[in-house]
């Protein structure tokens, strides 16, 4: 059983960010730095938490008793809070369509929350964010996150493709979030009729098409920013209306304001 945590304290600053985002098909990796306390929030992604030095809290929903991990899961779609007490947190965000992801949707679905008691994950962590501090190459930092994946999903049997006509939607709403998106539009991709597609890729993702174009648009609007582009332009280049609706969405989606992200110095070019 996890190991019932102390409440959160209250009044904890929020602070996410510090370091480096990195992106991959279907994943991506945050550093938080300091990190205090998340408001609740659900995402469409399964999110990987990793404390190695020092276990953050979190909890499943609203009022549910906090937990105490140095690593755990957190199921997509699924409201969560966590709070990091301070530490250098690694928080992996992989998209549940991917095969890794429904390697871990297949091992961990079970429950809103896992916390992973795993020396192996734990020490594959520290070297994560060891090699941060380090200013590793973004391929290093990325083949590193995705091993920690490996270990997680372990030896989960084959699991079934997501249907290659949504993949090839999926592929085209991530190549045009900066402009407008329509379910018809993208049905044409899968060369389905509108309301056969609607029904698939609820079927196929566990999300509405809606729901999924406003999670891609928040989601490449958040790594925008914290590579370099002003909150107004990240917003603009996912194709939000202006900032305000941005910010609401980052803040219904990941439990802060984008205003909250301490984005810190960039790294060096290929550092």
């Amino acid at each position: 059983m996890p190991k019932s945590a102390a409440p959160a304290p209250r009044g904890s600053r929020s602070k996410v960010g510090g370091g480096r985002v990195l992106m991959w098909r279907g994943g991506s990796l945050w550093v938080s730095r300091d990190t205090g306390l998340v408001q609740p929030h659900a995402h469409h992604a399964i999110q990987v938490t990793l404390a190695p030095r020092q276990p953050v809290k979190l909890r499943s929903e609203d009022g549910a008793t906090w937990v105490a991990a140095h690593a755990s899961i957190v199921m997509p779609d699924r409201e969560h809070q966590f709070d990091g007490c301070g530490q250098d947190v690694a928080i992996l965000l992989l998209e549940p369509e991917t095969k890794a992801g429904r390697m871990l949707l297949a091992r961990y679905g079970q429950a809103s929350l896992t916390v992973i008691p795993d020396d192996a994950v734990n020490q594959a962590s520290q070297r994560l964010l060891d090699g941060l501090a380090s200013r590793a190459s973004d391929a290093t930092l990325v083949e590193s996150a995705q091993a920690i994946v490996g270990l997680l999903a372990g030896h989960v049997p084959e699991v079934d493709a997501v249907d290659p006509r949504i993949t090839r939607a999926l592929d085209w709403i991530r190549g045009h979030l900066d402009g407008p998106i329509t379910l018809g539009q993208v049905a044409g991709v899968a060369h389905l009729s509108p309301s056969r597609f609607r029904h698939l890729f609820v079927a196929q993702t566990g999300i509405s098409f809606r729901a999924y174009v406003l999670w891609s648009r928040v989601s490449a609007g958040m790594v925008a920013a914290m590579a370099g582009q002003s909150w107004t332009e990240a917003a603009q280049n996912a194709g939000f209306a202006d900032s305000a609706h941005f910010t609401r969405t980052c803040r219904r989606m990941f439990g802060i304001s984008p205003t909250m992200l301490d984005r810190g110095k960039p790294a060096a070019p290929g550092g």
